[in-house]
């Protein structure tokens, strides 16, 4: 059953991603990608927000399955940044600043090789002649 609720907030969240990373773009522009800078900033906030005020010292006491739907789907479907920004949070929150460090530039430097490399790659297909 969590995994039907996952799916949901992720699909939920997916859309939202959509909508919203649209919008900032026809209202700003896509000279710079704020769209999707919007998104990975709204969404690590929301995600901050959700764990700390239904976490065991917040305000409000949810189960396991809606901290589910909230924190691993809609805001995984949103945005995947936001799981890695509370990581990096609970990481420097535990004092296990070298970790946090190497999270923050490993993931960017990494990503981004990933994503050339994946481009290339693809590039590299898309140009084949096929017999």
């Amino acid at each position: 059953m969590a995994y039907l609720w996952i799916a949901i907030g992720s699909a939920l969240g997916g859309m939202a991603r959509f909508w919203c990373s649209g919008v900032v773009a026809r209202l700003i522009g896509e000279t710079f990608p704020w769209g999707t800078l919007t998104v990975n900033v709204v969404g690590s906030f929301v995600i901050g927000f959700f764990a700390v005020i239904t976490g065991p010292d917040g305000r409000f006491l949810v189960g396991t399955p809606v901290r589910q739907f909230v924190m691993v789907g809609i805001c995984g479907g949103f945005t995947t940044f936001s799981s890695f920004s509370i990581q990096t949070l609970d990481l420097m929150r535990d004092g296990e600043w070298l970790q946090a460090g190497g999270n923050v530039v490993g993931s960017v430097v990494v990503c981004l090789l990933a994503v050339w490399a994946g481009a290339a790659i693809a590039t590299a297909f898309n140009t084949m002649r096929w017999i």
